[in-house]
């Protein structure tokens, strides 16, 4: 199942990225934006956390799932939405990204450590009153850079951004595999021109 979603994901984002290539070829794309780089990191650092949060599962045997947390963050970030000229909409699924790719990173290093019969031995902070909050502090950076990212969604170049982008950013296959599905609605696809049909 884990490995299926990882190919999923990553083959989307190449297809992606070729489809943007074979319409400006041989043009190197132009740089990413600022606030691509820094929602990006954002991304990247909540994803990180994420190695925290298994720790705390796999010492409580607690279900990655948790329908009610989920609940919560979406709805706070659509509550927040207007304060960032964002659709609710959009910020939901945004959210909903994220929380779907954090629990491919959980899914992953639980899957590995039940294989190895053991956990690392790192500290556990609290994840009521730790995690959580650091994890509540960056959704506010994470729509303030989505917001100001918002115009360049439909550039062409976005997906060549992000295939050069996550590769640089993961510490690892999980974690780039985690990235891809965080950034996986960043993009606006390209559609291309209706032609008229004569009769």
């Amino acid at each position: 199942m884990l490995k299926r979603l990882m190919r999923t994901a990553l083959l989307s984002l190449v297809v992606a990225g070729v489809d943007a290539m074979a319409k400006s070829p041989g043009d190197p794309p132009p740089p990413s934006p600022e606030p691509l780089k820094l929602l990006l990191s954002i991304i990247n650092e909540r994803l990180e956390i994420a190695d925290l949060v298994a720790l705390t599962k796999w010492d409580s045997a607690q279900p990655v799932q948790d329908s009610d947390r989920e609940s919560t963050v979406i709805a706070d970030a659509q509550r927040q939405a207007a304060s960032y000229a964002i659709a609710e909409k959009e910020a939901a699924q945004l959210m909903a990204a994220q929380i779907e790719a954090n629990k491919l990173v959980q899914y992953g290093l639980l899957a590995t450590w039940h294989s190895d019969g053991k956990a690392p031995l790192t500290q556990r902070p609290d994840l009521k009153n730790q995690i959580r909050p650091r994890l509540d502090a960056l959704q506010t950076g994470l729509l303030q850079q989505y917001a100001k990212f918002s115009a360049s969604r439909a550039d062409p170049a976005c997906p060549l951004w992000l295939n050069q982008a996550l590769p640089q950013l993961a510490k690892d296959r999980l974690h780039e595999m985690a990235l891809i599905r965080a950034t996986g609605e960043l993009c606006i696809p390209q559609r291309p021109a209706s032609v008229a049909v004569k009769h």
